[in-house]
């Protein structure tokens, strides 16, 4: 009877630990309920509690009008070199990268078929210097005869003629003699300035005509920026506007002004040509070189808003705004829409006001609606306002 008992307590002990944790856990519901009633009673209306955040009110500041364009630097003294003359190349006398001076020879061409033009014009000359010659000392003896009543008038009259058309002839021979010479000049290619040689795409032994490159001779130091500009957009462009040059790594390369502004549209393109100064002292960028041309059209006022209180979703860009309404401050989700970053704001095109409290903190636990308590920040610091 008593082994019976025992067995039956044994039995009844898993009851009694269901019947504590039932209690328990109906206590613990108890607490939370208690709990959720306070905080909803705290709350205005009895909704759920306002969320504090940090807010910027939206200024007004400075906006520049810009565009980016394409802009390809070249050289403000650059030579193209082509020859003069027709031939072929027997010597090329400097390499790419050299630095030359004025009149410092670069390529010579097969002289030889001129050197011998210019020795045939100088034999004919020579021959027609004899009949000068010749026919000075018929018009004396001819003068004398004359003077002597043994020859006409008639006679000394062709004489004179001869001794004339001789002279005249011997004079043109001087001509192409001085032209020949001229010419045999060009067959030895010079630098016209003070330079850097460019590259040089002939070699020994090619045939070149007057319209073959044969080097380029660039002065080094300044340049100037070729900036290509559309049509329609060039009705605004004119001399002294800023342009700010930089490269693929949007480095600044130079800060300068539009220098030139082509009259006339470019028929290929449809685009105009405006020019611009670039210094160069440390020889940051090179000739050729293609860089990003950023054109100032103006400054207009306009509000700016953080960066960081932006989202974009689905393509669009969003930002909350603390507003004032019956039921006290809540944060409203605005479509925006943005220019270009000025410092580490964005430019507002659309969507909000100067004097709109942007909320700049905890975003991404906001939505569209929630009661929030505002905290100003200005200037990187926050304080509470009091709302």
């Amino acid at each position: 009877m008593i082994l019976h008992t025992e067995i039956q307590g044994e039995k009844d002990l898993p009851q009694i630990g269901r019947r504590m944790a039932a209690t328990a856990l109906a206590l613990a519901l108890a607490a939370f309920a208690t709990a959720c009633g306070k905080s909803s009673a705290n709350a205005p209306g009895g909704g759920p509690a306002a969320m504090p955040v940090q807010v910027r009110i939206a200024t007004s500041a400075k906006i520049p009008e810009t565009t980016e364009y394409l802009s390809i630097l070249k050289s403000r003294h650059s030579a193209a070199i082509n020859p003069q003359v027709e031939g072929q190349i027997i010597k090329i006398l400097v390499k790419s990268g050299d630095h030359v001076t004025a009149e410092a020879p670069l390529l010579q061409i097969d002289p030889l078929k001129q050197e011998a033009t210019v020795s045939s014009q100088e034999a004919s000359r020579m021959a027609q210097e004899a009949n000068m010659r010749y026919a000075k000392i018929s018009l004396e003896r001819a003068q004398k005869l004359h003077d002597a009543g043994v020859i006409s008038k008639q006679e000394l009259d062709n004489a004179q003629t001869a001794y004339d058309a001789a002279v005249a002839q011997l004079k043109a021979l001087d001509e192409q003699v001085r032209q020949q010479r001229v010419e045999l000049h060009y067959y030895s290619v010079s630098a016209p300035m003070d330079g850097i040689v460019g590259d040089i795409p002939v070699h020994v032994g090619d045939r070149v005509t007057v319209a073959t490159l044969l080097t380029t001779v660039d002065e080094p130091g300044a340049l100037e920026a070729y900036i290509y500009v559309p049509a329609e957009k060039a009705r605004n462009l004119k001399v002294g506007l800023p342009v700010r040059l930089f490269d693929s790594a949007v480095n600044t390369v130079s800060e300068t002004e539009v220098s030139f502004v082509s009259p006339q549209v470019d028929t290929d393109t449809q685009t105009v040509l405006a020019k611009a100064p670039v210094q160069n002292p440390k020889s940051k960028v090179r000739i050729a070189q293609q860089v990003r041309a950023q054109i100032t059209w103006g400054i207009h006022e306009g509000p700016v808003i953080p960066v960081l209180a932006v989202q974009r979703i689905n393509g669009e860009f969003f930002a909350f705004v603390a507003t004032n309404e019956v039921k006290g401050t809540v944060a409203r989700q605005r479509l925006v829409k943005l220019g270009d970053t000025v410092g580490n704001d964005f430019v507002v095109l659309g969507g909000l006001k100067v004097g709109e409290h942007i909320i700049v903190s905890g975003t991404q636990f906001l939505q569209d609606g929630m009661p929030v308590t505002e905290q100003i920040q200005n200037d990187g610091k926050s304080g509470a306002s009091g709302k």
